[in-house]
């Protein structure tokens, strides 16, 4: 399917890239059932599996073809891996800063808090 996208020379949309973040992945999935899940779809550079408390049960899945990572996406978007419905997505860069961005500011909150004595809790 995806030579068929080449030679019909169609225009990506701008969010679409080689990788794809998974959201909903079972936690003892392994690299070899990714593999097998996400090779399907086209030649794979390098998957990987989040495994800190606050990534598991994400991935990122790097492929060498853009138009074999569009294709993952649009197919395993809701596919039911033992008995979890995958989210599948483009990895996009400002998005994921954005979360670490708020992170960092609610650290920075905190820690004023404390310097300064002043509680959010009502007494």
């Amino acid at each position: 399917m995806s030579i068929s996208l080449r030679k019909a020379n169609t225009r990506l949309p701008p969010e679409v890239n080689r990788v794809v973040y998974v959201r909903n992945l079972p936690f003892n999935i392994t690299s070899e059932e990714m593999y097998d899940i996400f090779g399907k779809y086209g030649a794979i550079r390098q998957i990987r599996i989040g495994v800190n408390k606050d990534t598991r049960g994400t991935a990122f899945v790097v492929y060498e073809d853009i138009y074999d990572a569009k294709n993952a996406v649009d197919h395993l978007s809701g596919f039911n891996v033992a008995n979890r419905y995958l989210i599948v997505l483009y990895y996009q860069q400002a998005k994921m800063t954005k979360k670490v961005d708020h992170k960092k500011k609610e650290e920075d909150l905190t820690k004023m808090q404390e310097k300064y004595g002043v509680s959010t809790k009502d007494k």
